[in-house]
């Protein structure tokens, strides 16, 4: 189809039925044929139209109320209802279905590791009693002990009240007060106290004002404004660990990046600067690093795009290390302009444009959701045999290399025999793939090279968690500090350390931390507690 505008036809309601009438009777006049054709031409142009506005509000409709998964089973059994998807597991669709794990979400005592330990002993025996049964052996521990669990609700932050005894001289009036006992502290509000509140407003979501309703309502008060001057005070005890990790992370060698927007109430009220650098509106750019094994997240909120981040970030890197690879999507402000890095693009991003057409194209997506399901299903056998980088990129090659090859000459094929109008929702879709190959199939020429970007848009749902809730950072300073404590807590959880405890620990360690924050990171800080400066 042409973009050309459809020709307008001036028709009185008399013409029209006259027309009509001509054409039920199979007698139209030398002057009707030119009005038919256009009539024609207007259906299938109008038509057209109709169709690619459907797409665009199809796609809409799907990001809120279609599939929670976009798994070749789900997308394309609506495709065709004669001929059963393929399972996404395997290319040839024999997988076998997944057992569901023991335990049904149950969890065993060991996973409390939070909880008090109880000791019990019995009540009526002990060991080296005589057996109260046969009245001949004696009794001996055996075994583990029996394990109970009892669960109990209570304050997130609870409050201890110290009434101090006053006693006042009847002579000379001078009054007693009782010590605070040691085991008080020194401030009101303790390293626990900090860490908790920038766990559950930074890493659970959790808004200060709700928390405040919910202090109060089980009888500890707690205002935000003061949960806002603890989580800043912490923040400044221990910030240096952020910056030693933002300097851990340019070292990687493998680095996801992508944006989300978020809102700086204060930028709002600035006036309008004219920086090309700076963008229009405020984004929250999250950043996986991976290095030696180890996975570090990290967080930038302002005005620069994930590129402008990136860029900042690679000035930190080490120059004798080699570009490192970088996984994004295909907007150009993913990239950092003046600094070179290996591009990889997601592939989860080109399947989708697909996945979006399977009710209108149903043939032509099932033929690429499936084949790139092959693709994955190989990624898959990579990681379950945990083969190295150089292991997985020969695996690709002798089987990915060939389904991309007939991938590519099959989208070629679509333009070249015009099967497809390259306007079209499935001609951008197939163009989008064809002009950004070389990226899409970086897995199959560079060792370690990722197919996706999803770890990265799993990162980000913690961004996106406290947008939902908070909806807003006040200022670029409140925003430091969220990107400082979800940087934080979201390293742990990928390194899988106790994000409580660490910033706990980290502020009992401040001043040494401050010395050296390089000792104080997630994976090495336990040893750094217990080892002296």
């Amino acid at each position: 189809m042409t973009n050309h505008k459809p020709p307008r036809i001036e028709l009185t309601v008399q013409q029209v039925q006259a027309l009509i009438d001509r054409g039920e009777q199979r007698s139209f006049a030398e002057q009707d044929y030119p009005i038919v054709l256009t009539i024609i031409r207007n259906y299938f142009a109008l038509d057209y139209a109709h169709q690619e506005k459907s797409h665009t509000v199809r796609r809409l409709l799907n990001r809120f109320f279609g599939h929670r998964t976009e798994k070749s089973k789900e997308v394309l059994k609506s495709s065709s209802p004669e001929q059963e998807p393929p399972n996404s597991l395997t290319p040839t669709g024999k997988g076998t279905p997944k057992e569901k794990p023991k335990g049904h979400g149950r969890n065993a005592a060991s996973a409390y590791e939070g909880a008090q330990k109880v000791c019990v002993p019995h009540l009526c025996y002990k060991a080296g009693d005589p057996c109260p049964l046969c009245l001949k052996g004696k009794l001996y521990p055996f075994g583990e002990p029996g394990v109970e669990v009892r669960i109990v609700g209570r304050a997130p932050l609870e409050a201890a009240v110290y009434e101090l005894e006053k006693l006042r001289c009847n002579l000379c009036g001078k009054i007693f007060t009782a010590q605070v006992p040691d085991e008080a502290g020194k401030d009101k509000y303790d390293e626990t106290a900090g860490a908790m509140i920038a766990l559950l407003k930074y890493g659970g979501g959790f808004p200060f004002n709700r928390m405040e309703n919910l202090q109060e309502s089980l009888g500890v008060p707690l205002p935000a404004s003061t949960q806002w001057e603890i989580v800043e005070g912490t923040a400044d005890k221990i910030h240096p660990v952020y910056s030693e990790l933002i300097r851990q992370a340019a070292q990687g060698e493998l680095l996801y990046n992508d944006d989300t927007t978020m809102k700086i109430l204060a930028n709002l009220k600035k006036p309008e600067v004219d920086d090309e650098t700076l963008g229009k509106g405020s984004f929250t750019t999250g950043v996986l690093a991976v290095q030696d094994e180890r996975r570090i997240a990290l967080f930038f909120t302002g005005p620069k795009h994930a590129g402008d981040n990136m860029a900042k970030l690679l000035e930190q890197r080490a120059s004798g290390l080699s570009p490192p690879i970088q996984m994004c999507d295909a907007l150009s402000r993913n990239v950092p302009k003046a600094l070179e890095t290996i591009l990889a693009h997601c592939l989860a991003h080109a399947r989708r444009n697909f996945v979006d057409l399977v009710s209108s194209f149903p043939e032509e997506c099932r033929y690429v959701i499936e084949a790139l399901a092959e693709v994955y299903y190989h990624d898959k056998m990579a990681k379950e045999q945990n083969m190295s980088a150089d292991q997985r990129l020969r695996f690709h090659r002798d089987r990915s290399g060939p389904v991309m090859e007939r991938l590519n000459e099959w989208l070629q094929k679509q333009f070249d025999q015009r099967k497809v109008e390259p306007n079209s929702s499935m001609g951008k879709a197939i163009a989008y793939m064809l002009n950004h190959w070389e990226p899409l199939t970086l897995f199959l020429r560079v060792p370690g090279a990722p197919i996706d970007n999803n770890l990265c848009e799993q990162m980000l749902k913690r961004a996106i968690l406290h947008r939902k809730n908070a909806l807003f950072f006040k200022t670029e300073h409140g925003a430091y500090i969220g990107d400082l404590f979800m940087s934080l807590v979201h390293t742990c959880t990928l390194n899988r350390v106790n994000p409580f405890h660490y910033l706990t620990t980290l502020q009992k360690h401040s001043s040494e931390l401050f010395k050296n924050p390089k000792r104080w990171l997630p994976w090495n800080y336990q040893q750094a507690a217990m080892t002296p400066a």
